[in-house]
């Protein structure tokens, strides 16, 4: 007897059932959708830490879904091992005619998509791909002379002149949910199983207290009153859907909204000039003279550089997979200028720790930091980690709480002069310029 035909829909930054494009697509074309989650061994062999939080985030979040596919008879499989070999079982198993799935802008993923495309199209399977993650992609928003934006301002201009309820709209998933797959529960691998163990870091809710984001402008860059929103760990992985979130933000706050904003500045750069992910936007700065002192940057990495807000920003950090993000700017500024530490540096250890890393964000972060982006800080303005301390956090709340010790005997000194690391700096930067 013929297996039925079916389609498949495959989960990879978009964990969440409301509000899907792929989804949506897949389940109205009419064949039966078995969702797929892989465990890319490709990625999570990359992974030093074993107890990594976002893993077992992730993991949490494919069962809470198997949960609710359940409730529609159908089932998640989630698999462990190389994409290619998965989805070579799978079609041993499965009569596969249709693979469904989100955009995905990194370079690596990229290049994963187009070995997939290849391998299902020596198998006759159409390989279908939709946006997701993002309101605008690829070249959706461009200069008028049609090339990418290399300018925030610009950029976010065009944006927002081009947004409207068609780019903000959901995807009514519920309609359609009876052409799941129906099948019995399948067995769900352990965390344990694919190598990882528990975490004891909180994830951040996905709960918006919108009366705090509607002062997010003015509170934004005090640490201590964490009136942020959290949500990037959401926004990363898909838990959250991003029209939804951005629609919230257009009501709630235009600065909250102009954070989302960059978000996709940073990913249209990271798409439109890959290099950006090995080398600065600018490759001037391939010359620039960085330093390369071990030492300094377990100092750093650690929150002992004797300088209070940076090192609370890296304890926090350390403890918690989350830094605030006027700290961010602070610490990735010391160590890019203070210390001429080279910002891949700083960006490699952002990447082992955030929970809400996200490949572009993080390197245009840096680069802007460094002063090697695009639209980066120039490199004579660096920040000084005390004036930004009796600004931010006059009363030392933020400090106190991830710096105990400050104000007494047991903290460190400062690992280096302000003027004598500025100077440095400056120097450094201008003999490029020069």
């Amino acid at each position: 007897m013929l297996q039925l035909p079916i389609s498949i829909f495959w989960f990879r930054r978009d964990l969440r059932l409301h509000d899907n494009a792929a989804l949506y697509h897949s389940l109205k074309a009419g064949l039966p959708v078995l969702p797929i989650f892989i465990f890319d061994t490709e990625i999570l062999n990359k992974l030093e830490n074993k107890s990594d939080a976002r893993v077992q985030f992730i993991h949490q979040t494919l069962a809470n879904i198997d949960r609710e596919l359940q409730a529609y008879h159908s089932s998640l499989l989630l698999m462990h091992g190389s994409v290619i070999d998965i989805l070579n079982t799978i079609l041993t198993k499965f009569n596969v005619k249709k693979v469904y799935a989100n955009h995905d802008y990194e370079p690596s993923a990229i290049a994963r998509d187009e070995q997939v495309n290849i391998f299902l199209q020596s198998k006759n399977i159409e390989f279908h791909t939709f946006k997701d993650q993002v309101i605008f992609e690829k070249n959706e928003i461009l200069s008028d002379t049609g090339n990418p934006y290399k300018v925030y301002t610009p950029y976010k201009n065009k944006w927002l002149q081009k947004v409207n309820d068609f780019y903000l709209k959901s995807y009514p998933v519920e309609k359609y949910v009876a052409n799941f797959y129906q099948s019995t529960p399948f067995a769900l691998p352990t965390l344990a199983a694919i190598g990882f163990r528990p975490s004891h870091i909180q994830i951040p809710s996905t709960r918006i207290n919108e009366n705090l984001l509607k002062e997010y402008d003015l509170r934004r860059d005090y640490p201590e009153q964490a009136a942020t929103s959290l949500l990037g760990i959401h926004l990363r992985f898909g838990t959250l859907s991003v029209r939804q979130m951005a629609s919230k933000a257009q009501a709630i706050n235009a600065t909250w909204l102009s954070e989302f904003i960059w978000r996709e500045f940073f990913m249209q750069l990271l798409f439109h000039f890959p290099y950006v992910q090995k080398e600065p936007f600018n490759r001037k700065f391939l010359k620039l003279g960085w330093r390369y002192d071990e030492k300094d940057f377990e100092k750093w990495c650690n929150g002992n550089t004797g300088y209070p807000l940076v090192d609370a920003g890296m304890r926090e950090l350390n403890a918690t997979g989350h830094m605030h993000n006027r700290v961010r700017m602070v610490v990735a500024s010391f160590l890019t200028k203070h210390l001429l530490i080279d910002w891949t540096w700083g960006e490699a250890y952002f990447a082992q720790r955030l929970l809400d890393y996200d490949l572009a964000a993080n390197n245009g972060n840096w680069q802007w930091s460094a002063g090697t982006g695009a639209d980066a800080q120039p490199f004579f303005r660096i920040f000084n980690p005390t004036l930004q301390q009796e600004r931010f956090d006059p009363h030392f709340k933020y400090i106190k709480k991830w710096v105990p010790e400050y104000g007494t005997f047991n903290y460190v000194a400062p690992m280096i002069d302000h003027k004598f690391a500025t100077d440095r700096a400056k120097q450094a930067f201008k003999n490029i310029q020069d």
